[in-house]
């Protein structure tokens, strides 16, 4: 069954994500995705209110920027909230937009390098081992977590060139796609993906989740049509959807063939009206998906 989720982009003042988790939870939302996006609002704060103010809820954070945390901290973080709220947690990592990250002196000259040293290291650390590694980015000296998490969550990670797609298919338990992928990238991302993950854990279904720009209601095209123009992304062909249950359903349908085991469907930064469209995702468009 695919998964079907819903994004509250934090273009949302802080203050009305209570309502939004309220909504996603009375509605019975697979899941709801909280993105750590500069200079908007923190991933693991936002996470631990959605996770305190909901008790089925799934709270996912795609993604956490590596250059911005330290991996202990990110460790001792996720680590926490999974021993407070078990398995509710989705938790991503990745790169960082490299803008944001030369905005705050952050920037690596190798972000793939800090990303393969990070996987191994903050997987390593919530599955309770003692680490030492003197990496080129991380550096920890006999480390491990007081209180790690009763079970490891698996921990995700963003990609989007073939580059990135290969280490996080050989280093992370799942990736993370923007909205730039049509149903064709998405295919040939678990291409990429399916070729060099380790023979060990190949026959087990690889997490593949896919952001999806959807608007519906009056002016929905318009709005979708104007966020990929700022974005760059109207030259993509297929990466957005305005319409109907029906119409979103249908193109989930299509990701979901493609590769996709969830697909976020992400509101347009203007979207008016956050709460209904979390309704609206999951009391009409999850009963149409598979």
């Amino acid at each position: 069954m695919t998964t079907l989720g819903a994004v509250f982009r934090p273009q949302n003042p802080p203050e009305r994500l209570r309502d939004v988790v309220r909504a996603a939870e009375e509605s019975g939302l697979d899941e709801l995705w909280l993105w750590e996006d500069c200079f908007l609002e923190g991933g693991i704060s936002t996470a631990a209110a959605a996770l305190a103010w909901s008790e089925r809820l799934r709270v996912g954070v795609g993604v956490l920027p590596v250059p911005l945390r330290n991996v202990a901290i990110t460790a001792m973080e996720i680590a926490t909230l999974e021993r407070m709220f078990p398995g509710r947690g989705i938790w991503g990592v990745g790169h960082g937009v490299q803008d944001w990250m030369g905005q705050v002196g952050a920037r690596v000259a190798s972000p793939v390098t800090l990303l393969r040293e990070y996987l191994d290291a903050l997987r390593g650390l919530l599955d309770g081992q003692r680490i030492t590694v003197k990496g080129r980015y991380v550096q920890l000296d006999d480390v491990a977590l007081d209180w790690p998490p009763v079970s490891a969550p698996p921990i995700l990670a963003a990609a989007k060139g073939p580059k990135t797609l290969r280490l996080v298919g050989e280093s992370a338990d799942g990736v993370v796609l923007d909205n730039s992928n049509s149903a064709e990238g998405v295919r040939v991302a678990a291409e990429i993906l399916s070729a060099v993950r380790p023979e060990s854990v190949a026959a087990q279904p690889y997490p593949i989740v896919v952001y999806l720009l959807a608007a519906t209601g009056p002016g929905a095209a318009e709005r979708v049509a104007a966020e990929l123009r700022v974005k760059d992304r109207d030259k993509i062909p297929d990466v957005g959807v305005a319409g109907d249950a029906e119409a979103l359903a249908e193109t989930v349908i299509r990701w979901a063939e493609a590769g996709a085991t969830s697909v976020v469907l992400q509101p347009t930064a203007d979207e008016p009206d956050p709460i209904g469209f979390v309704r609206f995702v999951a009391e009409q468009v999850r009963p149409l998906v598979p």
